[in-house]
């Protein structure tokens, strides 16, 4: 029997062919209530929806396999006995040309100013360093230590270390005492007054208000457009023509629902909606609901089925006749894989083209995000979202700032409450700042099913009571990844070649999860690179293939626009169709609070 063909109800990691009175159901419902739930939800509300049962244990087992392991222990000895010589010879013979000893990560900026390498400062900034280096060693794998607990064990040690470093104290950073006297101290006066207006929101929970020159609607999102279709969940955006002819075949836009759309249509320089339509293509997107409360119950199915699969009929009913190029980014791209393939089983061929940014099929390499995917935590979550039936962006802002705490964290906090530097606004911080929700249920599918079940890639994810498989697509694909992604790290997007039989072109950008993809033509420092796979072709792990793929200048965008017009049938006059005008784009959603 076919893979897409197999049914597999149970969302329990370790079932995935079981049935059963809550097959289709979480194994933790969020909207369930028990009689410990209200205790459960409040004490999710204090840590945050944290939990460190998985943290504190990952700390003992890491210290018990530690201690059974002399030779590591002689190791770690060694190492700190050679770092301490490199310490002090670095101090009586400091250096002035090469490298020094001990440098930070390729993200740490704490210690940019060039003052760190003039005495004394040097030599607390190297020590630090040297620190760093040996927990970065003490927290290696071990024999007998899993793998996800000596992860866990790192990272809790880089956070205790970051907490120290010199960089956080005003009497040992040279960049505040340098700034102190130059100011009279007023630096520090201006530091406490953003401390206090930020702790302010904090308790509050008030966002700034949006800066001028990047209103929404005017300044970002501003593409013309207009309202075609509107629901529950979505508003559907059709942009205006730019050009005397269009390629047939639409676009649709599937933006993640964990952020608002117009991280695709930010400022006339780096919209990639303005970008698109200004090269002949025909434009609908998708802006999603901000879920409330009332909402809790919509699941992945609901966006899949009255969201992606509603907006695709919606075009194909305004345009009849050509196929569609689908487009997802992040979580969105995920929802459109599941759509695609889902279609596949069922032989429907409207699409001509997908287009995966920074999605993933596969997550058994979400980088450090898995830190805080386990039962345990997962179930915290759930707790916490109970009381308020979804979960808010600054939740999970927080979780992405403090995997990469040194620079995210650190820095702004350094630059902000000891330089007295405010916050400079852009229009991708305008959009950082716009919060989204996740409805309960969803989120907790989200998270049991692929996060912790993996089921996509694996045939074992279920719609509509039958498997579905990535082997079924049949639509060419254009996979992108970015270089420095620790949401969706790029080794786990070009997974997307193992799972599917398609023809395929991948792209590696530099940038991150968001400065990836918004990488507009001039962007400064833009680069790529990309292969083609053709359909049933063979696979290349992606060290091998990082190794052999050229390095090209420039921003990916015109090649896909490009992929995209080879994809398409041949241009034609814009078409009109009578359909709904419910208002000018950007709609009404994207200002939902």
């Amino acid at each position: 029997m076919p893979a897409s063909h197999v049914t597999a109800s149970s969302d329990r990691p370790d079932r995935p062919n079981g049935a059963g009175p809550m097959a289709g159901r979480p194994a933790s419902d969020p909207c369930r209530d028990g009689p410990d739930r209200p205790w459960r939800a409040a004490s999710a509300r204090l840590s945050g929806g944290v939990s460190m049962h998985s943290f504190v244990t990952a700390w003992a087992q890491w210290a018990s396999r530690l201690a059974a392991a002399p030779d590591r222990q002689q190791k770690l000895a060694v190492q700190a006995r050679d770092s301490f010589a490199r310490l002090i010879s670095d101090a009586v013979l400091p250096r002035t040309e090469g490298e020094p000893p001990f440098a930070p990560g390729p993200h740490d900026h704490r210690f940019d100013h060039p003052d760190w390498q003039k005495p004394p400062f040097r030599m607390w900034q190297q020590g630090f360093l040297a620190i760093e280096d040996w927990w970065d060693a003490a927290t290696d794998s071990l024999p007998g230590l899993d793998r996800q607990d000596a992860r866990r064990a790192r990272f809790m040690a880089r956070q205790m270390l970051d907490v120290m470093s010199p960089s956080n104290c005003l009497a040992l950073n040279p960049e505040i005492i340098a700034a102190s006297v130059a100011s009279g101290g007023q630096n520090l006066v201006r530091g406490l007054q953003g401390m206090a207006h930020d702790l302010g929101q904090i308790l509050t929970q008030s966002p700034d208000p949006v800066p001028d020159g990047f209103d929404v609607g005017t300044v970002l999102a501003a593409t013309p457009g207009r309202v075609v279709l509107r629901t529950d969940l979505f508003e559907l955006i059709r942009y205006a023509p730019k050009t005397a002819q269009v390629w047939a075949e639409p676009v649709l836009i599937v933006p993640a629902c964990i952020m608002k759309y117009y991280v695709l249509d930010l400022s006339a320089r780096n919209s990639l909606v303005r970008d698109l339509v200004a090269k002949g293509f025909t434009v609908f997107l998708i802006s999603w609901v901000n879920p409330t409360a009332a909402q809790a119950s919509l699941s992945l199915d609901d966006y899949r089925r009255d969201g992606v699969m509603a907006a695709l009929q919606a075009v194909t009913k305004i345009l009849p006749g050509p196929k569609v190029h689908a487009v997802g980014y992040c979580l969105g791209g995920t929802m459109l894989a599941i759509a695609a393939a889902c279609m596949a089983r069922e032989g429907d061929d409207r699409l001509a083209s997908i287009t995966l940014m920074a999605a993933q099929i596969d997550f058994a390499e979400t980088g450090e995000l898995l830190l805080f995917a386990d039962e345990v935590q997962v179930s915290r979550v759930e707790d916490l979202m109970a009381a308020r039936g979804a979960i808010d962006r600054p939740k999970r802002a927080r979780t992405f700032s403090v995997i990469r705490s040194d620079d995210l964290i650190w820095t702004r906090a350094m630059r902000r409450y000891f330089l007295g530097e405010e916050d400079h606004s852009t229009d991708m911080g305008v959009w950082l700042a716009d919060p989204t929700r996740l409805p309960a249920t969803m989120h907790s599918q989200y998270l049991r099913r692929l996060f912790l079940g993996n089921r996509l890639s694996t045939n074992r994810f279920e719609v509509e009571g039958e498997v579905i498989s990535m082997t079924d697509l049949r639509a060419p694909m254009f996979v992108i990844a970015t270089e420095t992604d620790h949401i969706a790290p790029w080794q786990s997007v070009y997974k997307t070649q193992l799972f599917t039989v398609c023809d395929l072109t991948f792209v590696l950008t530099n940038g991150g999860h968001t400065s990836g993809i918004i990488n507009p033509p001039g962007a400064e420092g833009a680069h790529h690179r990309w292969s083609h796979r053709p359909a049933h072709g063979p696979y290349t792990d992606p060290e091998a293939w990082l190794a052999q793929a050229p390095l090209q200048d420039g921003s990916w965008w015109p090649r896909w626009q490009d992929w995209l017009a080879d994809h398409s049938s041949t241009r034609v006059p814009p078409r009109t169709a009578k359909t709904k005008d419910l208002g000018a784009a950007p709609g009404s959603y994207v200002f939902q609070a």
